[in-house]
């Protein structure tokens, strides 16, 4: 009989991008099954920034992995080899950026079909900013300049998602103002710190570097409001962390 691999997905709130203590990264590399996991960088929201793609080699070439790089603005490979190559990865990484060019890009090349195969086979997805929204069936962001609801993404993650959620201004308002209208679906809010793990859509693990860091879930109130719900974190390296301690 064959066995179904879980299909499981990462919401970064940090990473080797803007942390120095690497638990995140750490983190996410626990979650995956080879002793020496293969990790391709997918730096397309950025437009494959090369001090971006620098900074992702730096920081996991010293870790027990093989990083890799999958540039899309100078493509190497063709279609057969992309497939093989992505296909091959134990954890496809998305940095930040912009999520609409992300998506575009993705859609021109077919890369976003090659992540729900990679996802479906139990490939391990995650990512930071525009690298989080893309999972999700929306996501609040500043990709077109003012904060806004996208209605657009890969759809893996049910609902939607804002990330930089406790750290940018304006994005705690304009997201709670969103979601009340009931435009974008309720959804995931994502502090500056935190990692979140789905396993087939369903959340499965919470974790922050820091105790002030938070995951919240935002509902709408069927008032004309929207609702916060802060989720119990572990904070990395000990037990709990009281991110649903009021303050």
């Amino acid at each position: 009989m064959s066995v179904i691999a879980a299909r499981r997905l990462a919401l970064l709130g940090g990473g080797f991008s803007t942390d120095d203590d690497g638990l995140l990264d750490d983190w996410v590399l626990g979650h995956t099954r080879a002793a020496r996991p293969k990790v391709c960088f997918i730096p397309t929201a950025s437009g494959d920034a090369p001090a971006y793609i620098g900074r992702f080699l730096t920081a996991f070439r010293p870790r027990s992995c093989e990083p890799g790089v999958l540039p899309l603005f100078r493509r190497e490979l063709d279609d057969d080899a992309l497939r093989e190559f992505l296909l091959a990865q134990d954890v496809l990484y998305v940095g930040g950026g912009n999520t609409a060019n992300l998506l575009a890009v993705w859609r021109a090349h077919g890369v976003d079909r090659l992540l729900r195969e990679a996802y479906d086979h139990g490939t391990l997805l995650c990512g930071i900013s525009a690298g989080a929204n893309c999972w999700a069936e929306g996501s609040h962001t500043d990709s077109f300049g003012p904060l806004t609801f996208l209605p657009d993404g890969l759809g893996l993650l049910p609902g939607s998602v804002c990330p930089h959620y406790d750290s940018e201004p304006g994005r705690r308002s304009s997201y709670r103002a969103a979601v009340a209208t009931g435009a974008p679906p309720a959804g995931w809010a994502v502090g500056d710190g935190v990692g979140v793990l789905f396993t087939d859509g369903a959340l499965t693990e919470a974790v922050t570097r820091t105790p002030r860091a938070r995951l919240f879930r935002v509902e709408p109130d069927g008032d004309g409001r929207a609702e916060e719900h802060a989720l119990p974190c572990r904070l990395l390296g000990e037990a709990l962390c009281p991110c649903s301690r009021p303050g």
